[in-house]
């Protein structure tokens, strides 16, 4: 069965967002969009009040949905765009519609005079149960965002993809969110960045205050580590563009400064079948609450 690119879909300036770039990137990789809508089912006296009678429920279930793939399919006239109406608990509905996904997309709301953002109760359970890679994009995220400045300083669709940002952690890497980075990356034709970022060891920590000579002989080794989970790598994808970086610090405050100036930001988040259940993780939601580019948060074991 042929995978797509799903994206949820409420009618919301963040979804709708979300639907364009989540139908520019099924066209990089040449695979249908599926629009899903959610209708969550409401108690029978609260169906019967006037804002939630039968017209409304209709307009929820099939005008959205039609309406907005009518538009994706005049700007993107080549793509395969479908459109699918589900019933139930929104964070379960599309959790599971992201199973036969090669990805989900879904908007989050930009935080007013902030960069970042303000994802949802909903959005939060989404990506911590979800099988496959779940995509936030923000309300009013548009696709020259995503590349350089035109030569005089214009906004433009045009000119390169700004890079693609991969946060990893060398303790643990995992195939899935560094091939997901190398693989958005080429198929943008951008270049990847790669970061890092790491504190000293607990003995060092909550000890002595580290000094000069101590620190970069940590960061040298940090470094090191870095190439050398990142050499396969490498080999596979010989036109790859990389930059390294091991900055000193809190690795979601790093890549939060670096998503100003990316395409896309890359984190994993472990999957966890524990007695706790699922969470993502404190630098994946770091990156979530803070990146000002679109960001992609890839599950592995």
């Amino acid at each position: 069965m042929t995978r797509t690119v799903t994206v949820g879909l409420d009618g919301s300036a963040e979804s709708r967002a979300a639907a364009e770039w989540a139908a520019r990137e099924a066209q990089l990789l040449g695979l249908p969009l599926k629009l899903v809508q959610v209708w969550e089912p409401v108690p029978a006296p609260m169906a019967q009040a006037p804002l939630l009678g039968a017209e409304t429920q209709q307009y929820w279930t099939e005008r959205i949905p039609r309406e907005t793939g009518e538009g994706i399919r005049l700007r993107h006239p080549d793509l395969d765009v479908t459109t699918e109406q589900l019933s139930g608990p929104p964070a379960d509905v599309l959790a599971s519609a992201a199973k036969d996904a090669e990805l989900l997309v879904l908007g989050s709301r930009g935080l007013s005079g902030v960069g970042g953002f303000l994802v949802g109760s909903v959005g939060l359970s989404v990506v911590a149960h979800a099988d496959r890679p779940v995509v936030f994009v923000r309300a009013g995220e548009q696709a020259a965002d995503e590349h350089v400045m035109d030569p005089v300083g214009i906004p433009s669709a045009t000119t390169p993809f700004r890079p693609v940002v991969l946060g990893l952690d060398i303790e643990s890497p995992d195939d899935g969110p560094t091939g997901f980075a190398f693989a958005a990356a080429a198929r943008r034709g951008a270049s990847l960045r790669v970061v890092h970022g790491w504190n000293p060891p607990a003995y060092y920590a909550y000890g002595l205050p580290v000094d000069l000579e101590v620190q970069d002989a940590l960061a040298r080794r940090q470094s090191t580590a870095l190439t050398e989970v990142l050499r396969p790598w490498r080999e596979k994808f010989p036109e790859a563009e990389v930059t390294e970086e091991c900055p000193y610090g809190s690795p979601g405050s790093h890549l939060a400064d670096a998503s100003r100036e990316a395409s896309l930001v890359v984190v994993g988040r472990r999957i966890r079948r524990g007695p706790l259940g699922a969470h993502i993780g404190s630098v994946a939601h770091a990156v979530l609450h803070h990146s000002t580019a679109p960001v992609a948060v890839v599950p592995h074991d």
